[in-house]
């Protein structure tokens, strides 16, 4: 297009975007109106994009980090024809696609936004697919805001961008000076920027935001430099095109007062049509799988092993199965064993450092791009990327997610280091699974369903070794738990996951010795939880007790009782868990500090039994 035809473009999302949050009644004009100029260049000069194939491989990738510009997004799509003028005008209307922030509602969204700091780790993950996976030429464009480039996940995945030398990721910074509550700590000083980015290894080129043609020059710049990421600083006025608002404070998130007026002001209603330049003629280069999956098999009954060598070796068994199967972790590989993953693909295997937000995003980023990720670290340390695991749901991604060295069971380290949230933090997840196994042939079954599952699924493994009390070829349905102790005498039902499974068969069998039958039930499967077996327990045995190396709230304690919330007559319900902070002692001495031992669990079992004998 030419200057005057990408300047009136321009406008015409600026009128778009006065439209659409007019009639909304809500919505961020201004910080749309801003980026108007970088969003008509891009759209109608240098994306790549068939919007008749949103999965097309070669297709670019463009995210709006700063997703409250949302109104700006959907005028960009009425103009490539995508949107009509009567869906742009239901804008955060109930039942409308298009939503306050982006969502992948729209066939054209790859990621939620709105979170702002998350764009550009994600567009990392996608930069990172088209360079050592896909290798398709296509571009991972990131708009960002200027407020979120405080954000540490940004610098995460700008030093991670440098370091892979990702030279089609393109980070465009709309630096409109203004934030929600009054000026961005840099104001329009692009230089303060610049000198962070380079530092880091990045090419950066300083604009008018509002020129068309040096936003075009830019575009071109940053699409024929090598070897390095390219950010552009457009500098910018917030609410550029109506002087009662251009540059003022107080109108971030609102309408304009008088949309009537900004629209004539702005030159009135325009329906220009951009034809999007088409991708490139490409497919997905999947490494080619053997098409035979070979889990790894433990003797029941022999050597212990732990579940992190378990998962480990299923991972990279997976891999051997599945060419779409990647590995991401975080600095932690040969403690979480995803070293064993990398050691047989070192091509799908990325090494993330510590930068937990990063492994999520970059994951997240991956699994757009129609990959399988495995993302692993402590339990402990996912705490730090939960709102990247809630905006994936938000994603409707599909993403595994394991978190290791989980609960008191892993000794000395002591409590900084000890995932006792996790199962919480995941149960809340929307749509999430999570699983706890307690064996090693539970954990490479497990590991194996998880990559055809929907949504963001947990796996959560152990630092020490454990029995293996199942055979290599029994089945673990999730959803399902299995009742590992049973007799038409039991007095109660213990429940347990993972480290705490062997502690209440130890202390089913000490109690089976003093004359007292007690059921135990292995939950492995925490969400979905098994509510029929459970049901069956509370009914037939009239206390069920919960074993968990977790903390009391969100965890196997509370799935449980929420099994019974329907209206069905509860059992009395009892919980052992992690109620202290723990300090550094052996894994035996954690365990029997926090009351679920076998000898801790045996004691509840019998105070419960007396108790029900007095009465």
């Amino acid at each position: 297009m030419s200057t005057d035809e990408l300047t009136e473009l321009a406008q015409q999302l600026r009128v778009d975007s006065v439209r659409a949050t007019d009639a909304a009644g809500s919505g961020h004009a201004t910080s749309s109106m801003s980026a108007a100029e970088l969003g008509a260049v891009l759209l109608a000069n240098h994306l790549r994009y068939d919007f008749a194939r949103p999965d097309h491989p070669g297709n670019d990738h463009l995210i709006l980090s700063k997703g409250h510009a949302s109104p700006l997004l959907y005028a960009l799509y009425r103009a490539a024809g995508a949107v009509s003028d009567e869906e742009l005008l239901t804008f955060r209307s109930q039942g409308s696609r298009l939503e306050g922030h982006p969502t992948p509602r729209l066939p054209w969204v790859d990621v939620a936004t709105g979170s702002l700091g998350q764009g550009l780790p994600v567009g990392v993950g996608m930069a990172l697919c088209g360079k050592r996976l896909d290798r398709i030429p296509y571009r991972v464009w990131v708009i960002s805001g200027d407020s979120e480039m405080a954000e540490g996940s940004v610098w995460e995945a700008v030093e991670h961008a440098g370091a892979e030398k990702l030279d089609n990721l393109t980070l465009i910074v709309d630096v409109n000076r203004l934030g929600q509550r009054g000026p961005t700590r840099h104001g329009h000083d692009l230089g303060a920027y610049t000198r962070r980015l380079q530092a880091f290894g990045w090419h950066t080129v300083e604009i008018d935001g509002h020129d068309v043609d040096a936003v075009d020059r830019a575009y071109a710049e940053a699409r024929s430099t090598l070897d390095r990421p390219t950010a552009i600083l457009a500098s910018t006025v917030k609410g550029k095109g109506v002087e009662g608002v251009a540059d003022k404070e107080g109108m971030h998130g609102k309408p304009l007062p008088d949309a009537t007026a900004a629209i004539a002001e702005l030159g009135g209603v325009r329906a220009r049509h951009v034809d999007v330049h088409k991708p490139i003629a490409a497919r997905t280069l999947h490494a080619e799988p053997s098409g035979h999956l070979t889990l790894p098999r433990f003797e029941k009954g022999g050597d212990p092993v732990a579940t992190r060598d378990a998962y480990g070796k299923a991972l990279a068994a997976l891999g051997s199965a599945r060419g779409d199967v990647v590995a991401l972790d975080g600095e932690v590989g040969d403690s979480t064993r995803t070293e064993y993953f990398s050691e047989q693909h070192a091509d799908r295997y990325f090494e993330c450092y510590i930068a937990e937000q990063l492994l999520v995003a970059a994951g997240v980023g991956m699994q757009a791009r129609g990959y399988v990720p495995y993302v692993a670290t402590f339990a402990a340390f996912l705490t730090r990327a939960h709102d990247f695991l809630r905006m994936a749901a938000i994603s409707r991604a599909n993403l595994n997610v394991v978190g290791s060295h989980a609960g008191v069971a892993i000794g000395q380290d002591g409590p900084s280091q000890m995932g006792l949230e996790d199962l919480a933090m995941m149960r809340a997840i929307h749509g999430s699974t999570v699983l706890c196994p307690c064996d090693a042939n539970q954990t490479a079954k497990l590991v194996a369903a998880m990559a055809d599952l929907k949504g963001i699924r947990y796996l959560r493994t152990g630092r020490g070794k454990s029995d293996v009390i199942y055979g290599p070829d029994e089945e673990f349905p999730v959803g399902g738990s299995k009742v590992l102790r049973r007799s038409d005498n039991d007095r109660l039902t213990l429940v347990a996951a993972g480290t705490t499974v062997p502690e209440a068969l130890a202390a089913a069998a000490m109690l089976a010795a003093e004359g007292i039958d007690v059921r135990v039930i292995d939950l492995y499967s925490v969400k979905p939880v098994d509510a029929q077996t459970l049901w069956a327990a509370g009914e037939e045995t009239g206390a069920l007790v919960t074993v968990e190396d977790h903390r009391a709230e969100g965890g196997i304690g509370d799935a449980v009782a929420e099994a019974f919330a329907d209206g069905r007559p509860v059992p009395r319900l009892v919980r052992l868990d992690v109620s202290h902070m723990p300090g550094s002692a052996s894994p035996d001495e954690q365990l029997y500090g926090a009351g679920i031992d076998a000898e801790s669990v045996a004691a509840t079992a019998r105070l419960l039994v007396e108790k029900a004998v007095v009465r």
